[in-house]
């Protein structure tokens, strides 16, 4: 249901591309989070011998078999049941499974000194950082989010700069249509997670888009002037990445759009008191760095501006 609360696929890749399913990219291992671990445990004690499930997170599906010893899948030993039933009960959790061992996908970065792990939908993971969770998952599917976030900027002409890569579903949208996307993130942490994410595999695939590791706030300075056609800036929140929202970021997105460029900036959710907060110090910084035209986009939670 939440993959269908706002517009359906066929009108969404009308606007921003060919996109609808990501290109399948297996990886080594499976990938389940509770989702997937109930409605297994209920084929199980339905007393069924076999199940159709996903063995990544949605991605795709297939067949396996309910055996005594546990999840028979490709005619080996995936997991047994007790394995299965504790990712059941893991609220916040995604599990790689692999010969009948299972490890939560979650780490430390040294870098930023910050936890992170993949946390579970019904659709597309989403990502924790430091506890904060850095998508919509709300009457929203992370990836639906991130197509939202695309739409608002549309139509994406020329190059394309997503200003924080997280999981990555922002760049594989845009590069549905965008002639190339320039992705940045600061954390390797959240780098690893998009590599254990199945989702996520495009984002290290797809020819138009190059991942840049680095600070959006001094890797931006790097670009000519007017080298993009479209930003698309949904950063961490403010108490994470103050220098996102500041300024002398937002003159640097300026210089670097093309004349008509615009700037999609996610602010989060309109109808609460922070983000009415956010919004309003955002917008008149954003109008002495230069752009006067902003409009609200409040189905996708920011604004564009335009140069």
């Amino acid at each position: 249901m939440a993959d269908t609360f706002f517009l359906n696929d066929r009108f969404l890749r009308a606007i921003i591309g060919t996109m609808a399913e990501p290109t399948h990219h297996p990886l080594p291992f499976a990938v389940l989070s509770r989702f997937q671990a109930a409605g297994l445990l209920q084929a199980r004690a339905s007393g069924r011998t076999a199940a159709e499930t996903s063995l990544d997170l949605g991605l795709s599906r297939q067949e396996v078999r309910l055996e005594e010893a546990g999840i028979i899948a490709d005619g080996r030993l995936l997991l047994d049941w007790q394995q299965l039933q504790m990712i059941a009960a893991s609220e916040n959790g995604c599990f790689k499974v692999q010969d009948n061992a299972s490890e939560e996908i979650r780490g430390f970065s040294a870098t930023t000194h910050r936890a992170y792990r993949l946390f579970p939908t019904a659709a597309a993971p989403g990502l924790l950082l430091a506890g904060f969770t850095m998508h919509r998952f709300k009457d929203i599917s992370p990836r639906r989010a991130a197509m939202e976030m695309v739409r608002a900027a549309a139509p994406l002409r020329g190059r394309v700069l997503d200003t924080a890569t997280g999981l990555g579903y922002t760049a594989i949208a845009a590069a549905g249509s965008a002639a190339a996307v320039v992705t940045i993130e600061i954390d390797p942490g959240s780098l690893e997670m998009a590599r254990a994410n199945p989702w996520s595999q495009e984002l290290f695939h797809h020819p138009a888009i190059r991942l840049v590791q680095g600070d959006s706030s001094e890797e931006i300075a790097s670009f000519a002037d007017g080298y993009f056609g479209v930003i698309i800036h949904d950063p961490p929140s403010m108490s994470l990445a103050g220098d996102l929202y500041g300024e002398a970021f937002y003159r640097q997105a300026w210089r670097v759009l093309g004349n008509g460029g615009r700037m999609f900036h996610y602010l989060g959710d309109p109808a609460s008191a922070m983000g009415g907060r956010v919004t309003r110090g955002v917008l008149n910084r954003l109008r002495t760095a230069g752009f006067q035209r902003i409009i609200p986009k409040p189905r996708a939670h920011g604004v564009l501006a335009i140069k």
